[in-house]
């Protein structure tokens, strides 16, 4: 399930999609002029700690669901039509027995829960809805201990597209809070302590287009600690996107998950991830992973990747592990998006454990044994078979068989670090482009310093017009090149023209 860090996951399959814009987000704004100068103003989306509450009467036309019948909620959507409401009255609500009983709606079924309703699964019942109706709406209702098996979610179990869901609160269950299709939108609602993620944007068949994530709370996710039950697996976090082509993720509060708050991984294309706040997630903030074309702008992103980056330092691990990682990612003008590169800016990020890694591995392409996106192959070639010697040592397909970290424009943010606060002395305070030295497969076209040189000199990665607090150092090519601001602006790096660095160790 993609690549935690480097190389060493198995991937959950997930199919290359034709890349199509989404138009859901506002148009791009004009480059700002200046680096933010301050953070800890940006609100945050308290709506766990004070969710909106619904109707108190059932609207006209509803029909009522009673908490006291077992199975009344999903015996009344069997008995009623599409495109029906039902009106969840307060109390507990409870399904048959059996782990596969469920609620299946119907298109254009409406559920509305009144103040105090509550969809219990008892730590019994796998799914609290499922089933591939389109265009279902799911608001102010609280769902909770179901047992969904790992990898697989309790709302929207199968990945129907077009679903709302609103000011719900999605709590306690095991595997996914939530799963997506295509045009779903998933506003103000409280997504926390579910075992595994908060949400699995993952659709098994079909293209998942067009997702908003807006206004949500995502907190304490992943209580199943599933990295350390699965070594390596890379299938944990806030929310995991997989082959997602056009998201706005905005204006949500994600904090304190276990793992990274934000990933991306394999084939997601034209993200806007924008005005969130980002904060004390145990692993980066956020990870966009052979994946293209994002805009990153206006979040504030603080006190993440304490607990992982810790860890690899105290293992003496010289990679330079960091808050926000792009691997094997990066702008593509032809695959069509918003934007055709990724743009870092006006970012503020505070006593995080290190700032931004740009990462490449030479060994991860179509067809090698070393890509663990298994059986994926990048959005410009579509069957990895076809990244075969000896044509994929010539062009197009030695460059087109590569996931490649380029085109990624770093401006305009503010990078401040205090190593008190975060409590540390090395290896906290990197900024970083880099690769590994190419070994592997034998017949492998990138082996050597091929891929180290591309990404640090030739890709157009450029950081320009930040502002540096702190003690930083920063890692070019591979990780023993470890420079001062001065070699970092100097030749043949020529990275931060126009930042301002003030050294002294605070933010």
């Amino acid at each position: 399930m993609g690549i935690k860090w480097r190389n060493w996951v198995v991937p959950l399959a997930a199919p290359a999609l034709l890349a199509t814009a989404c138009t859901s987000g506002p148009d791009p704004e004009a480059e700002p002029q200046s680096a933010p100068s301050t953070s800890g103003a940006r609100p945050v989306a308290r709506v766990c700690a004070n969710p909106a509450t619904g109707p108190a009467k059932a609207p006209a036309g509803a029909v009522t669901v009673d908490p006291a019948v077992v199975g009344d909620l999903a015996a009344k959507t069997r008995r009623h039509p599409a495109n029906t409401t039902f009106w969840l009255r307060p109390g507990k609500h409870r399904l048959e027995p059996g782990r596969y009983s469920q609620v299946v709606p119907k298109k254009g079924n409406r559920y509305l829960g009144a103040p105090g309703a509550v969809l219990d699964g008892r730590k019994s019942n796998r799914y609290a809805f499922g089933g591939e109706a389109r265009d279902v709406t799911i608001r102010h209702l609280t769902v909770q201990r179901f047992v969904a098996p790992p990898d697989e979610g309790v709302v929207n179990h199968d990945s129907a597209d077009g679903w709302v869901i609103e000011h719900a609160t999605i709590q306690h269950n095991s595997g996914a809070g939530l799963m997506a299709g295509a045009r779903q939108r998933v506003r103000a609602s409280c997504l926390r302590a579910n075992g595994q993620y908060g949400m699995n944007a993952y659709k098994a068949e079909g293209p998942l287009r067009d997702l908003v994530v807006e206004g949500n709370e995502i907190v304490g996710n992943n209580t199943g600690d599933w990295e350390r039950r699965r070594k390596g697996c890379g299938c944990t976090g806030g929310i995991k996107f997989w082959a997602v082509d056009g998201a706005d993720i905005r204006g949500n509060w994600v904090h304190d998950n276990r793992g990274a708050g934000l990933w991306a991984d394999t084939n997601n294309n034209d993200f806007r991830i924008e005005n969130n706040v980002l904060e004390a997630n145990d692993g980066a903030a956020l990870m966009y992973e052979t994946s293209y074309n994002a805009v990153i702008r206006k979040n504030t992103i603080r006190r993440n990747n304490w607990v992982e980056g810790r860890k690899y330092a105290e293992r003496g691990d010289s990679f330079p592990f960091a808050t926000v990682y792009l691997s094997e990612s990066g702008g593509e003008p032809r695959v069509e998006a918003r934007t055709d590169k990724i743009e870092v800016y006006r970012n503020v990020l505070e006593d995080n454990w290190s700032g931004i890694t740009l990462w490449e591995n030479a060994d991860r392409f179509c067809n090698s044994p070393a890509n663990t996106s298994t059986g994926d192959c990048t959005l410009l070639v579509r069957r990895d078979d076809r990244c075969e010697r000896p044509a994929i040592a010539t062009a197009p397909l030695y460059s087109d068989c590569r996931w490649k970290t380029q085109r990624v424009d770093i401006h305009h943010n503010r990078f401040a670090l205090d190593k008190s606060v975060v409590k540390c002395t090395v290896k906290c305070d990197r900024m970083a482009v880099l690769a590994n030295y190419g070994t592997y497969p034998d017949w492998s076209p990138y082996k050597g310093e091929r891929v180290a040189e591309a990404i640090t000199h030739k890709q157009h990665n450029r950081w320009h017009d930040n502002v540096y607090v702190g003690p930083w150092t920063f890692v070019a090519h591979d990780p023993s090149r470890v420079l001062d601001f001065g070699q970092w602006q100097g030749t043949p790096y020529r990275q931060d023209a126009g930042s301002t660095f003030r050294a002294r160790d605070g933010g």
